[in-house]
């Protein structure tokens, strides 16, 4: 039957319905006749009415039915056939063998499962909308009627997720085989995750060897392995091991893993894989409102473990817990409400980018901006890790009454902007402190121009630029450090605050190092706040000095803004540093950084005061390459800490494009945007062996081990700004972005 003659016969039976108002079971006789389908035997009238008398059957409209059935023509009809029944490549979708697996099942059921799996080049794609008009269309072929409101997904409207409904695991079509390969297979992966074992306090404070728990390894964040089966005499013959395709995301992925599964997330889709394989062992999808184009455009940096669950960030501002032995959802908590209006697009009012952390039981993360820099800037927030609820919030923008709360030059609280935090805390328990670093403000025009301060009042725009102790069990704010006063350049301190122990004044002293994007990095005490020393590492022109007793640094008076005048500023707004992060070894002491040797022409364009008031960003760059630069801009630094002396310094065309990761085995492992994934030695920088991927490797990588067998694993396929950004300082490095893709190397069995 051809699709043309199908769609008439389908009208025919509209038809006749609005015209008689007919009965439900005569209207599906009707139906089924003008199909010429002979299928009463199988799926009759009065099983058909038994399903949908079982509380099974929603409501949809005949418009709903509409959409569903175009959308099915663009998106299923390929392998399920015109008719929804005559499909080459899938499995029917009405009648006899449809009833079979869907029966017993609610068509809310059907909704989950067709969100999270189809179509299967793209699971979760579609939009919410146009899988519950699938549905419609679906139901209908199957002698639903259609009443006065449209099918949506249950809890509300149909842009919102399926909370709790989950489909069943094992629902097959009549084509497939479930034979004894596939049983011993399903019973193998079912057993891997059973093995799974609680990962509790004790766990994530001294994790196994093998084990990649959270962002950067451990709570000190230092991306730094014990492991070294992997190591300098045999990392020459790395080889890959498995690579998985991953859904499109921006990138800047950190898997993790545990008793021998990782766990991934990118874009809208969780994912739990064989360490060893890469087989799927469960997917969790989540249906994002269509305006966020399914996840594709988000940066979702990490997720955490603890005990039975995985949380995770979600594209959409929610922080989500999911069981880690199934995927299914165990709760979902909305941080940021959905934006509206001229930005709803793109999400860029409040994000959540970095990954959580799980302290004592409490899901620790921070929320950063987008472009639309919402007033009253930016927070850290903790939530019960059992139940999603909201236990404490703390404001990186200082309040009135509160330390540095008259900083910000007379401007009122809603004409404070910033302090993003888009990069992981880390946790001393012997303190009991978690240390978050905050971004710069985008609208400087607050710290610029005058308002009608108080006596006393700065512009220092506290807590912009600072290392923040809190309390992780009240959210207290136990001292704060500012690394830069009132920063208008956008040179973010936000990055990972590492937690390393020095010999200082003749004794170990447990210190937080963290480096901004001019790539100057700061000591303080880890008690206190008390500052300690600075490393700079060359690459910026601003700062002149460094108080040697606070670390209070002077500025060029040469480069303080001017309205409308641009001026020459190194590094650049992308940083000489930025989220690609350090690693550190704490037995050699040696600081891994990777670089890039860049400026701008930075110039700040006030607005209107109520565009001030208003808030927004305020200054323009233009990426430039460094005066008299060689044409290497891409550089890695081996910086000793405790001398404060470069060991090594490895310099190349293409920028660094990706975080390092340090091991035991004597190994530095990187990836730069001409596609390289490299190991050096990590006591020489010589480069022992390189991997070209598919596209840039703009994310972190780690390593873990099962069975004593250790992997390294990296995520390529672009998609982060500085790919944008920095790809003028190369233009030749054309690198394709997309085809997000998990790398797994490993040694071949002989190697050991």
């Amino acid at each position: 039957m051809t699709t043309i003659a199908f769609r008439l016969m389908r009208e025919t039976a509209r038809a006749l319905r609005r015209a008689t108002q007919c009965h439900v079971q005569e209207f599906r006789r009707l139906t089924l006749m003008a199909f010429g389908f002979s299928i009463l035997g199988a799926f009759s009238p009065a099983r058909a009415q038994n399903y949908f008398e079982k509380g099974h059957s929603p409501s949809f409209t005949e418009a709903q039915a509409e959409r569903g059935e175009a959308a099915y023509a663009a998106s299923c009809a390929n392998c399920h056939g015109a008719n929804l029944d005559d499909g080459e490549f899938g499995p029917a979708l009405k009648g006899a063998t449809f009833q079979q697996n869907w029966g017993a099942q609610s068509p809310a059921a059907l909704l989950s499962y067709m969100q999270q799996k189809m179509p299967p080049a793209s699971p979760g794609q579609l939009g919410a909308q146009t899988y519950a008009d699938l549905e419609a269309y679906i139901l209908e072929a199957n002698g639903a009627e259609s009443g006065a409101a449209d099918f949506s997904v249950p809890g509300g409207a149909a842009a919102a997720p399926v909370k709790k409904q989950t489909f069943q695991r094992d629902v097959f079509t009549a084509q497939e085989n479930r034979d004894a390969i596939y049983k011993a297979v399903m019973a193998h992966r079912a057993a891997e995750l059973a093995n799974l074992t609680p990962v509790t306090d004790r766990v994530l404070r001294h994790p196994p060897d093998g084990d990649w728990l959270m962002w950067r390894r451990t709570y000190s964040e230092l991306g730094y392995s014990p492991l070294d089966e992997i190591r300098r005499a045999n990392v020459g013959t790395l080889q890959l091991a498995w690579s998985r395709a991953l859904p499109p995301s921006a990138n800047e992925i950190t898997p993790i893993e545990h008793d021998g599964v990782v766990f991934i997330e990118s874009g809208s889709t969780i994912q739990a894989l064989d360490g060893v394989t890469g087989a799927l062992l469960w997917q969790y999808v989540r249906q994002l409102p269509d305006v966020l184009l399914k996840g594709s455009d988000s940066t979702l940096r990490g997720i955490a473990i603890y005990q039975d669950k995985i949380y995770a960030p979600t594209a959409d501002g929610h922080m989500i817990a999911v069981e880690a032995k199934t995927g299914k959802l165990v709760w979902d908590h909305e941080v940021v409400v959905p934006l509206s209006g001229e930005y709803a697009h793109s999400n860029h009012d409040f994000r959540l980018d970095g990954a959580p952390i799980v302290v004592n039981g409490k899901v620790i993360f921070g929320v950063s901006l987008g472009i639309t820099n919402p007033n009253g800037g930016c927070f850290i927030e903790a939530l019960d890790a059992e139940t999603g609820r909201q236990l404490w919030r703390f404001h990186t923008i200082a309040r009135p009454g509160q330390p540095g709360g008259n900083s910000w030059n007379g401007a009122p609280v809603d004409q404070r902007f910033g302090a993003s935090v888009w990069t992981s805390g880390s946790y001393d328990p012997k303190r009991n402190l978690v240390y978050f670093g905050t971004g710069n403000t985008y609208d400087v025009s607050t710290l610029l121009q005058p308002h009608t301060a108080p006596p006393g009042d700065s512009n220092d725009g506290l807590y912009t630029e600072s290392t923040l102790a809190l309390d992780p069990d009240t959210g207290k704010l136990a001292w704060y450090y500012q690394h830069v006063n009132r920063d208008v350049w956008d040179l973010d301190w936000v990055f990972e605050q590492l937690l390393i122990t020095l010999p200082m004044h003749g004794k170990p002293t447990d210190l937080v190092v963290s480096g901004g994007k001019m790539a100057i990095f700061d000591a303080l005490d880890r008690t206190d706040g008390k500052y300690e020393f600075s490393k700079d590492l060359g690459l910026q022109n601003l700062v002149t000095s460094i108080d040697p007793k606070t670390g209070k640094k002077t500025i060029d008076p040469k480069l303080e803004p001017v309205a409308n005048k641009p001026e020459l500023v190194c590094p650049t707004s992308n940083g000489a540093r930025n989220w690609p992060s350090t690693s550190y070894n704490p037995n050699t002491h040696i600081l891994y950084v990777p670089l890039a040797e860049a400026c701008m022409d930075y110039t700040w364009v006030p607005g209107t005061p109520a565009q001030t008031a208003a808030g927004g960003l305020d200054i323009r760059f233009t990426l430039k390459t460094r005066p008299h630069s060689d044409g290497k801009m891409g550089r890695l630094d081996a910086v000793n800490l405790e001398t404060r002396k470069i060991v090594w310094m490895d310099r190349q065309r293409a920028p660094f494009a990706s975080a390092m990761l340090t091991t035991n085995g004597g190994l530095l492992f990187s990836g730069s945007q001409n596609r390289e994934f490299t190991a050096y030695d990590a006591s020489t920088g010589k480069a022992l062996w390189q991997a070209g991927l598919n596209a840039t490797p703009s994310s972190y990588p780690i390593t873990y081990a099962v069975d004593g067998k250790q992997y390294v694993a990296m995520v390529s396929g672009g998609g982060s700004p500085l790919d944008g950004g920095d790809h003028s300082l190369a233009p030749e490095l054309d690198n394709p972005s997309g085809g997000i893709t998990l790398w797994i190397f490993a040694l071949p069995s002989a190697a050991k």
